[in-house]
């Protein structure tokens, strides 16, 4: 298990030291372990702050957040507790965040793109302002998108199928979690103990590779299929012009 100091757990966790010391004060995370004057935090106030900010993202006030935090911790093992937190706010990509000017993005991107094109790729997650540069929290992503410019695609058909995809996307989640829920260990009945709390943040983990194999080898065979039965309807018209 990693080891952090306060400066070092608030940059990974994409806080400030000042909430994680907030945090604390209002009891929502453990202290941490002393040598010394040195605090030294582990990979479970990490899992717990990304699950304060999730909480947060969905309206919830600090209060309430304790509050369930309390209420959960007294009906489950902390231990339990803190694994499921941690699984379920882990990035499901192993890709490291990185950092990019706004010249750059302009060189990738065209420089003659307007304003708005940079709000909505804000607002698509692709690139978060960060002081005088921003920070691209997936690399893979930006890089698709600056690719699909490259080739000729107008940047706002990007972002209009980056729309499509993603909803796509969210619909083939939304199956396999609720394959989980109706025969797998995230069932509500099957929540009864602390060893079913276990059971189900195992259940993710192993739920995780096993989705984006599935798709990733669907797409494929997908994508096989269309472009053949497209290049052979292009190579057609090309031979009907002869």
């Amino acid at each position: 298990m990693a080891s952090y100091r306060i400066d070092d757990l608030a940059r990974v966790a994409g806080t400030t030291v000042r909430n994680v010391r907030h945090f604390q004060d209002k009891g929502l995370l453990p202290a941490p372990r002393r040598e010394g004057r040195i605090g030294w935090y582990d990979d479970s106030h990490l899992a717990r702050i990304r699950l304060i900010g999730q909480l947060q993202e969905r309206g919830y006030t600090l209060a309430t957040i304790a509050e369930l935090l309390n209420a959960w911790e007294r009906g489950h093992d902390i231990g339990d507790l803190l694994g499921l937190e941690q699984v379920l706010t882990d990035p499901w990509s192993d890709e490291l965040p990185t950092y990019i000017t706004g010249a750059e993005l302009a060189e990738m991107f065209g420089r003659d793109e307007s304003a708005d094109a940079l709000q909505r790729a804000e607002e698509f997650g692709f690139v978060e302002p960060d002081g005088d540069r921003f920070r691209v929290p997936d690399p893979r992503l930006l890089h698709v998108g600056a690719e699909l410019v490259s080739a000729g695609i107008p940047l706002s058909a990007v972002f209009d199928i980056t729309t499509q995809i993603r909803a796509d996307c969210d619909t083939i989640a939304t199956r396999f979690i609720q394959l989980a829920i109706d025969h797998g260990d995230l069932h509500p009945a099957r929540a009864a103990s602390d060893a079913d709390l276990a059971e189900a943040a195992a259940f993710v983990r192993r739920l995780r590779p096993l989705a984006q194999q599935a798709v990733q080898g669907l797409l494929a065979r997908s994508m096989q299929t269309l472009v053949q039965a497209r290049l052979s309807e292009y190579l057609e018209t090309i031979a009907a012009k002869d």
